[in-house]
């Protein structure tokens, strides 16, 4: 954005722009505030009534960022499930070949919203939210590792939907229709978002290539389904899976505490009663 360019309206936001357009060019830190504010086209002063620093003004970047992929991964989701409730032509044609007990199963799963959902793919959804997450970090690497690094948000950061609510709710739904064992439920959002993430830190550093958009998919849908394999098949200790947390679920707990509403024990609980 050339300076001058900024005549009126949300100076806060022609400023996040701007942020992200610097980003992108030279990455998290090669660029100030000062830098930001003449590109817009005011002076420094006026950018500081909307942000103190330029740690505020990347704060506040990644918060927008982040409910940004939120929003792109709960429209994933929602685009499977649509695709899961109307089934192709090809998919019509082969329940109608497949005669009189196909159409009976049709009838049951139309009784029951789940039942397609269970019979087609319960895991098609999740599979979505993990594509959207890589090709949302491929697409836009820079971006991306600006909100990967720790400290991109804080306590007080208020970002909604946030991406780790979305693949909360995911898991939840799992748990519902049984694609998922109870006992497996408790932190399986991070054990499903490790391998996620993980493969996309490989794919944007350049450590792993694949050859087309084909493969990059179905590489990305056998580390969901392997994952969520695992979750399956996996003994639970007695003592039950130690609680683990980052700076969302923390900020979470907090303002559900502030609520009254009952929350169970975080990490750090855990380590204090094994002391």
């Amino acid at each position: 954005m050339a300076k001058g360019r900024y005549h009126h309206g949300d100076l806060r936001a022609a400023l996040l722009d701007v942020a992200e357009e610097l980003v992108r060019e030279r990455g998290a830190d090669g660029w100030s505030l000062r830098e930001a504010s003449a590109r817009v086209g005011v002076s420094p002063s006026a950018a500081y009534h909307h942000f103190a620093s330029r740690d505020a003004l990347v704060r506040a970047l990644s918060e927008r960022i982040l409910s940004r992929l939120g929003d792109r991964l709960a429209d994933a989701c929602e685009r499977a499930a649509d695709e899961s409730a109307n089934p192709s032509a090809r998919e019509r044609a082969a329940d109608e070949s497949a005669g009189p007990g196909a159409s009976e199963r049709g009838a049951s799963e139309d009784a029951d919203p789940g039942a397609r959902e269970r019979a087609a793919d319960p895991h098609r959804r999740l599979i979505a939210l993990g594509h959207g997450y890589l090709h949302w970090a491929v697409e836009d690497p820079a971006v991306a590792r600006l909100v990967f690094g720790a400290g991109a948000t804080g306590p007080d950061s208020r970002v909604s939907p946030h991406p780790h609510d979305v693949l909360t709710a995911e898991l939840d739904r799992l748990a519902d229709l049984g694609a998922l064992p109870a006992a497996s439920r408790p932190g399986a959002e991070f054990v499903v978002w490790a391998p996620i993430h993980g493969l996309a830190v490989l794919l944007i550093d350049g450590l792993i290539r694949v050859d087309d958009a084909r493969a990059f998919d179905l590489q990305a849908e056998r580390v969901i389904r392997a994952t969520l394999n695992g979750l399956c098949h996996e003994p639970a200790p007695a003592e039950g899976w130690p609680a683990v947390h980052t700076t969302h679920t923390d900020r979470r707990r907090s303002h559900l505490g502030q609520e009254g509403e009952q929350v169970g024990p975080g990490a750090g609980d855990l380590l204090r009663q094994a002391e």
